[in-house]
């Protein structure tokens, strides 16, 4: 009998592909002594996109809330969404920036660190999980899920064993975009279970209808873990769930033995705040639909909405078919990178400006050369040389991790934001959001 553990991830991805991260700290106190008393294997409370919004948005201490919530969570392990040399922003930070940051973030409470790349480039990984194992953290080496020609399973289970090779304590199969199919994650899964001997954790989204499917095949393919959210903000373009997996397995040989009754207690707890969110316009219920079209088109949802914002202001709609062809090859040349934060915008873009044009490339995103020239890692195939050519002309692509190529970046903050700091974690802060960082400190009372 093989026990599946679950991680909750409410306070995070899960409202976070709801309602864009706005949930409150204080919306969150009152259920933390509920949700620890569950029995959890983890619960997912910050990072990815949490650390943004607390500052760009909600006028909270994104560090201030890790700490509130570690508090009150005596007994559960707290885990983070950590996006390799990207931290919690956008592009590479220096080395000293990411072990401060990763030191900071256990510190004040983190358990797990889920550390991943958006182009499945190790070594974009290899600070991140180094300075997580200096300072006792457990690393979670994480695959970005893709589907092309050549991102096979072996590929992904070859990945799997570098991660373990790194030092990941354990793998997670993260399908952003929710392209992975039952059949398939049943196959992923066992293949990487013949190459490694640390737990494998899936995560993906409810948004095609397959969610609750895919994990039941992989638990059936010997996952360990699986990533679901309470049902109140479960479903739609979250995770599957928790109540319904916990009910899909406790009559089987891979029962949670997690309290249904609990649960749904809890579920009631979150129902009124998203009810909220839905009368306020920032829960916009077509996000709780069934959509299939990303698992036919490989597009995410995020990436069509973005495109088809970018078409209406060039007043170019009856582009849009255009448009979707031309998505395909121009990942295709530019080696497949996956369809995630930030690629699929900058694949997206791209394919629009081929198309308004009418001239392949005539326009070239600051991003779209930062990516041929290599400065976000490598891809899984080389880029098409004709399209390297035009797009870098006498430039040189580099070789090496990009990492490498910044200098230390930490003091420099800290001397240029010393009127606001009032803990070292703020120099963190300014360092991965300046301009955010500088308004929130204004006006932090």
């Amino acid at each position: 009998m093989k026990k599946i553990k679950l991680t909750e991830t409410v306070l995070r991805d899960g409202q976070q592909s709801l309602i864009a991260t706005r949930m409150k700290t204080s919306e969150m106190l009152p259920i933390l002594e509920a949700l620890d008393n569950i029995g959890y294997n983890a619960l997912e409370v910050w990072g990815g996109a949490t650390f943004d919004t607390c500052l760009r948005f909600l006028n909270e201490d994104p560090w201030e809330r890790l700490r509130t919530i570690r508090k009150n969570i005596k007994n559960t392990k707290l885990q983070m969404l950590l996006r390799g040399q990207n931290l919690v922003g956008y592009r590479h930070y220096a080395d000293d920036v990411v072990d401060e940051f990763v030191k900071k973030s256990i510190e004040n409470g983190i358990d797990i660190i889920r550390i991943f790349d958006a182009l499945n480039d190790g070594r974009n990984l290899e600070k991140a999980i180094s300075s997580t194992k200096k300072y006792g953290g457990h690393v979670q080496g994480t695959m970005s899920y893709t589907v092309s020609p050549v991102h096979t399973i072996e590929v992904f289970a070859n990945y799997a064993k570098e991660l373990e090779e790194m030092g990941s304590d354990s793998i997670c199969i993260k399908d952003m975009a929710g392209l992975l199919d039952p059949f398939t994650a049943f196959k992923l899964v066992k293949a990487i279970k013949e190459k490694v001997s640390v737990p494998i954790e899936i995560h993906t989204h409810a948004t095609n209808g397959l969610g609750n499917m895919t994990y039941l095949k992989a638990i059936e393919a010997g996952v360990d873990i699986i990533d679901t959210s309470i049902s109140s903000f479960g479903g739609g373009s979250s995770q599957p769930a928790t109540e319904s997996m916990v009910a899909t397995l406790q009559n089987s040989e891979y029962s949670t033995d997690l309290d249904l009754d609990a649960l749904g207690k809890i579920a009631s707890y979150f129902r009124p705040i998203r009810d909220n969110y839905i009368a306020e316009g920032k829960l916009q219920p077509k996000v709780m639909w069934v959509d299939i079209k990303a698992l036919t088109s490989q597009i995410p949802g995020g990436m069509i909405s973005n495109l088809l914002a970018q078409l209406r202001e060039a007043n170019a709609l009856d582009k849009y078919g255009a448009v979707l062809r031309e998505i395909p090859q121009v990942r295709k040349e530019l080696g497949y990178p996956p369809l995630v934060t930030p690629t699929s915008q900058m694949v997206g873009t791209q394919a629009f400006f081929n198309v308004i044009t009418g001239n392949r490339y005539q326009i070239v995103s600051k991003e779209i050369k930062m990516l041929v020239k290599g400065m976000y890692g490598r891809t899984i195939q080389p880029v098409d040389p004709e399209i390297k050519a035009r797009i870098l002309k006498d430039e040189e692509q580099i070789t090496c991790r990009p990492a490498d190529l910044l200098e230390p970046e930490l003091e420099k903050t800290r001397k240029e934001f010393a009127q606001y700091i009032r803990q070292d974690e703020d120099v963190l802060s300014a360092a991965v959001f300046p301009q955010q960082a500088e308004a929130f400190f204004k006006n932090r009372i």
